[in-house]
This record gives C-alpha cells, sequence and structure tokens, in this order.
C-alpha cells in the first residue's frame, strides 16, 4: 500500500514539470518546500468561516486599528484556503492533474502561497508575509492583493478547459464536487481581499475627505446594506437592451431578434444586505437566458407580433428574499440534457455539451488572454476597460457560477422546466446575513 504522502509528493513533482512556464528554479523550490511540510501544517488547519453580518458589523466605524486587524485576518486565512486547494489538486488522477490548464492552476495557487511570481520589490509568499503594523505596511500589501487578484483571473476558465477535457477520467459526482470546492474557495479568497481593499480606501476618502469614486464599494466594504433586487433587476434588463450583442455575441442573424421585455412584480420595495455583484451577476444570467430563449423560440415559429415577456417575481419572506424569472423559451429541452440539474454539471457524461468544440474553444481563447475572466456583469458588457472586448458566452459557465455564487452564502437555485412552453427560475438568499460562508474542507 502507497504511503499516501509520498504519493501525493510525486504527483506534485510531475505536475511542476508538465507546467510550461515552469523554470528550474521553481522545481528547486519544490523540492526544498516539500522538505520542510509547510503546505501539509497549513492544510490541516480549518477555514475561520465569516457570516455575512460579521463582514458588515467589523467593517462598520472603521478606524485604523480595526482595518490592521482585518489586514491581518486576511493575511493569515489565505494561505490556509489556499492550502486546502492545493491538497484538492494533489488528489486528483495523474492523468488529470497533468493537464495542462490543470497545471497551470496548480502554478498560480502554488505561487501565491509558496513564492510570489509577481512583479513586486518585495518578493513576500503569502504564508510568509509579516505581520502589518502600519497603515503604509497596509497599503503596501493592498497592492499584494491586488496583484494576487490580478494573476488568478485566467483560474476560471483554466479549471473549465481542464476539467471539461479531463471529463471522461472523473466520475461525475467527483468531478462536480472537485469543482464546487475550488469555485467556493476562490469566491471566499477574493470576497475577503476585496472587501479589504474597499474598507482601506474607504477609510483613505473618509479621511481625505474624498467623494468614493469606486462603483464597485457598499456603504460597507463591498457589501450593500440596503440593496434593493428590484433594482438589480432594472440594471440588467437595461444592460441587456442596451445593444444586439447584448444576447447572442457572434450569431450572424443575432440583429433580428427583439429582446423581449422584462415585467416585475411582487415585493418591489424590499430590501437586504448582500454582495451586489454577486446577485447582479446572478440575475444577468439568468435573465440572459430567459430573454434569449424567448426571442429565439419567438423567431423559430415566425412569430410577428410582440415577444412574450419575462415575468420577474420578487418575494420577501422573514428569512429570506426569493425572485422568480419565469420565460416562455420552450424550456431546456436538448439532445444534451435530461434533467435540469445537468445544466449545472461539469461533467461531459451528464451534459455532453461540455465537449463541443466551439465551448471548448471560447474557454481556450479567455485563459489565454490577459483580462482572464473573474465573473462579473461589466466584463460581459465592457464597462471596466473601455478597449476590452465582451467576454465570449456560452463557455457554459455562467449557470453553474451562478448557483455557486447563490450557494456561497447559504442561498440555492434551482430549474424547473415545462418543455415546449417555458422555465421558471427559483433564486433564495438569506435576508439575515447569518449564515457562514460555504466552504468545504
Amino acid at each position: 500500500m502507497f504511503c499516501r504522502a509520498r504519493t501525493i509528493r510525486y504527483r506534485h513533482a510531475l505536475v511542476l514539470q508538465s507546467s510550461r512556464n515552469l523554470s528550474t528554479q521553481s522545481q528547486m523550490n519544490a523540492v526544498h518546500f516539500y522538505q520542510n511540510r509547510q503546505l501539509e501544517l497549513y492544510a490541516a488547519r480549518n477555514a475561520n468561516r465569516l457570516t455575512l453580518r460579521q463582514l458588515v458589523f467589523f467593517g462598520r466605524s472603521m478606524n485604523e486599528e480595526r482595518l490592521i486587524k482585518s489586514a491581518n485576518y486576511v493575511r493569515t486565512e489565505l494561505p490556509v484556503r489556499i492550502a486546502h486547494r492545493l491538497r484538492d489538486l494533489q488528489a486528483l488522477p495523474y492523468v488529470v492533474v497533468t493537464n495542462e490548464s490543470v497545471a497551470k492552476v496548480y502554478e498560480l495557487y502554488w505561487s501565491a502561497f509558496e513564492k510570489s511570481t509577481l512583479a513586486l520589490k518585495a518578493p513576500h509568499r503569502l504564508r510568509r508575509y509579516p505581520a502589518i503594523t502600519t497603515l503604509a505596511e497596509n497599503e503596501a500589501f493592498c497592492s499584494f492583493l491586488r496583484g494576487i487578484l490580478n494573476e488568478h483571473l485566467p483560474v476560471i476558465p483554466l479549471l473549465s478547459l481542464g476539467l471539461s477535457l479531463s471529463s471522461p477520467h472523473l466520475a461525475p459526482d467527483y468531478l462536480d464536487s472537485f469543482m464546487r470546492r475550488m469555485l467556493v474557495s476562490r469566491i471566499s479568497r477574493r470576497v475577503l481581499a476585496e472587501h479589504h481593499i474597499a474598507l482601506t480606501e474607504s477609510l483613505v476618502e473618509q479621511r481625505h475627505r474624498i467623494k468614493s469614486r469606486n462603483k464597485a464599494h457598499g456603504d460597507v466594504g463591498i457589501i450593500y446594506t440596503d440593496l434593493r433586487p428590484k433594482e438589480s433587476i432594472e440594471r440588467c434588463v437595461r444592460l441587456l437592451h442596451a445593444g444586439p450583442n447584448r444576447l447572442v455575441p457572434g450569431l450572424s442573424d443575432q440583429a433580428e431578434l427583439t429582446p423581449p421585455e422584462v415585467i416585475i412584480d411582487g415585493d418591489a420595495d424590499t430590501r437586504f444586505a448582500y454582495i451586489r455583484e454577486h446577485l447582479d451577476y446572478i440575475i444577468f444570467e439568468l435573465l440572459k437566458n430567459a430573454m434569449k430563449a424567448t426571442a429565439t423560440r419567438h423567431r423559430s415559429q415566425g412569430g410577428t407580433g410582440a415577444v412574450p415577456v419575462v415575468r420577474a417575481t420578487i418575494v420577501a419572506g422573514p428569512n429570506e428574499v426569493n425572485l422568480r424569472i419565469s420565460d416562455q423559451g420552450g424550456g431546456i429541452l436538448s439532445p444534451y440534457i435530461t434533467s435540469t440539474s445537468d445544466l449545472f454539471s461539469f461533467s461531459h457524461v451528464r451534459n455532453a455539451a461540455r465537449m463541443e468544440v466551439d465551448r471548448l474553444g471560447a474557454l481556450r481563447l479567455v485563459s489565454a488572454s490577459q483580462h482572464g475572466l473573474s465573473a462579473t456583469v461589466g466584463e460581459q458588457v465592457g464597462e471596466r476597460d473601455t478597449e476590452k472586448k465582451i467576454a465570449p458566452m456560452g463557455m457554459g459557465i455562467g449557470l453553474p457560477m451562478s448557483r455557486i455564487f447563490a450557494r456561497y452564502f447559504g442561498g440555492s437555485l434551482e430549474l424547473v422546466s415545462l418543455d415546449g412552453w417555458g422555465t421558471d427560475v427559483y433564486l433564495r438568499l438569506p435576508k439575515l446575513g447569518t449564515n457562514l460562508e460555504g466552504l468545504e474542507v
């Protein structure tokens, strides 16, 4: 019986050797690393999970002492969460872990944990980043975090591409569980880093009496404590109606598609605390799918009248906010899909579309670009960079990512299809902010 530690070390060395961009020095560092067993020590620690309410309460009335405490929490927590995912990657079968895209993700995580490949003067590593004691040191730490966030932008398309190509070698349940852990952990790390950066910028603006120019800021870091789902729906509808490229990019006859109107009903005045960027992403993806399906079906049936509307219903309960999006797009009837749950799967066994040439090509394109994929609405509509082209759609990432965003703080996302008529999508989000992050070890 093989020793687990020896097997993991062997896989680790093979992964590093398979990466095209890996230097001899990187391999020497890997060997040195396994002599001190730092990964095992960090992976043995439990992640210190937080709730949305804790993030809000701690972020209010921010001062220098609280900001430095926040910085040191992020500094010590990130390497633990990365270590867990490195162990997950090491446990993959050899044929999967040596896939070029998976190997690149491994090297990105390894670099963040053990060594920095960023163009920074201070050669800090996350696990050895020194304690932060002053605002100046915190500013340097925020710059370090921004660098890592930018460096990891290709992770989502790389993982999706690598696991799609490796799907024949993994059981569907194992593959989906692996991807869920990887993506939820990625969301959690970005939330911690981006929230701390936003708190830092807010304190600087407050001290210098500068009016905030960062649209990504909520009133507490990245959290909006008075978020209205109705406004998020209206914002996404405006973006989807803004031009013909929004619905079906790349389709030669897309100009013929008339986007349907969206009717909002229910508890329109509902407000709750949430991360707006997450809510907008989910709503944009659901509306995009509903509007595209409705417009396409209307045209295919030779419709000459008004396109059927899409209806968004908001229902506020005592503990949660619910949103239903109903369309008349014909349902999900497809030769690829036998169950609505298959739409969320990364396995070709459950969703044969994962192996489509166009989908794999789109993933390769995005993973190789300098922009990567951060899973935001802004990158799909080109808001953040006027020179940046719209991220290719059709990668099969949007719906699974929407469910993962919904589940991050204990929500859910489910589909009910009435084939031949349309689809209802049900989004449930916690209202009180008391659920812990949905991390899995």
